[in-house]
């Protein structure tokens, strides 16, 4: 009943029997069971052959990114430029302090006390307008006395003249000898000669006496007045004489600038330049080159420039402060670049130039004129060439770059946000 009560339950012994004449390795249930033992191996094995080949994928990628980053990186990125071909002039811009076109210190000539002055700084003043009076009463009484002195004179001329007459009468009827007479005519010509010289004195006397009034030896505006009425005022400019006024004439006014050497033979009597004043801004005032000094300062290796400015209206004061642009004329085969493209090697200077292809090759060039933020190229770069800018010292021929386009400039509103 067990048995039986067990079959119906679908229990079985796991011990065979031996009255059921079947041997356990081929029973059924034995075979279903290794059949799933080999599916689950195989599912098994499938998984992890699986792992692997995604573990070696991700590996792959992860050496590709790696190499492509390490690349990326290795890469240099440069911007080009190209070479300008310079034009039919260029500008250099050196600092000049204007001048009036005739500026002289006003002295005195005759010695005395101000009695008074007319004109102050600031004023215009025609030629021959009186600047100030001087009382000068030493030289009032030197003329007195020259003028008695050339009286006296002119009477011992006389009386000289009317004896030589009657001595030369004399000696024709023999009366006197001709030692007598030549003694008469000698007192007469030095009496002659006195008279002259006291009439001489008489005459610079005068000539003190209208410099009294010192007045403007041309047309002009006071710059400088030195004195005031009561000063002791002595004649000339040495010792211890001073300069009444400064008096100049503002139009035209001039310019002195100093070209160096490397520019002296670039520009010409007659090129017109353009001046400029910080204080006038956006005001541009034109003038000409009327002369030059013609050799160079050894000391400072300039050549010395003068240039003639009109200032009709009085905008511009003598004394100030002025930047002049003058003209450089150019040659058809010059190329200018900025400064920045250059490289300083032992073999020389270079350009690195980039080529279609990416590779970098340094050229050879010769520099003319420094420009300031420019140089002239004479050769070995063309209008074509891709000029690298900023180039690291470490660049060399055959180097890889890749070029990149710069960044526009923003504008005034962009950057203010």
């Amino acid at each position: 009943m067990s048995e039986k009560r067990h079959a119906a339950l679908g229990i079985h012994s796991a011990e065979p029997h031996a009255h059921d004449g079947i041997d356990a390795p081929h029973h059924p249930r034995r075979g279903v069971i290794l059949k799933r033992a080999k599916v689950v191996g195989a599912g098994i094995v499938i998984l992890l052959a699986l792992g692997a080949g995604t573990t070696l994928l991700l590996r792959a990628s992860q050496a590709h990114a790696l190499a492509e980053s390490t690349a990326a990186q290795s890469r240099v990125y440069v911007t080009t430029i190209h070479a300008k071909a310079a034009g039919g002039s260029e500008s250099l811009t050196l600092p000049g302090t204007l001048q009036g076109i005739i500026e002289s210190p006003i002295y005195a000539r005759s010695s005395g006390y101000v009695l008074r002055w007319n004109k102050d700084i600031g004023a215009h003043v025609a030629k021959g307008e009186v600047l100030a009076e001087i009382d000068t009463p030493e030289v009032d009484q030197q003329l007195s006395q020259a003028v008695a002195a050339r009286e006296q004179a002119a009477s011992s001329l006389e009386l000289a003249k009317t004896s030589a007459e009657r001595w030369q009468a004399l000696r024709k009827r023999d009366a006197v000898t001709e030692q007598e007479l030549n003694e008469r005519t000698s007192a007469y010509t030095q009496a002659q000669a006195n008279f002259s010289g006291a009439e001489a004195n008489v005459k610079r006397l005068q000539k003190l006496e209208g410099f009294k009034k010192v007045v403007a030896p041309f047309a002009g505006v006071v710059t400088h007045r030195n004195v005031d009425v009561g000063d002791l005022i002595d004649a000339g400019n040495g010792g211890a004489g001073r300069a009444l006024f400064t008096l100049a004439q503002v139009d035209p006014l001039r310019v002195y600038v100093y070209v160096p050497q490397a520019f002296s033979q670039r520009i010409k009597v007659g090129d017109p330049v353009s001046i400029t004043q910080n204080e006038l801004s956006g005001q541009v005032f034109h003038g000409n080159v009327v002369r030059t000094a013609g050799a160079i300062d050894v000391a400072t290796r300039t050549l010395q420039l003068e240039i003639n400015l009109p200032n009709h209206d009085d905008k511009l004061l003598a004394g100030a402060y002025v930047q002049v642009a003058l003209p450089i004329s150019g040659t058809s085969n010059v190329l200018t670049v900025p400064s920045n493209v250059i490289l300083f090697r032992p073999e020389g200077t270079r350009i690195a130039v980039a080529g279609a292809d990416g590779r970098v090759k340094l050229h050879t060039v010769a520099i003319g004129h420094d420009l300031g933020s420019a140089l002239e190229i004479l050769n070995g770069i063309s209008l074509t060439d891709n000029l690298i800018v900023n180039p690291a010292d470490s660049l060399a021929d055959n180097d890889v770059v890749s070029i990149v386009q710069p960044k526009p400039v923003e504008t005034a509103e962009k950057a203010a946000r």
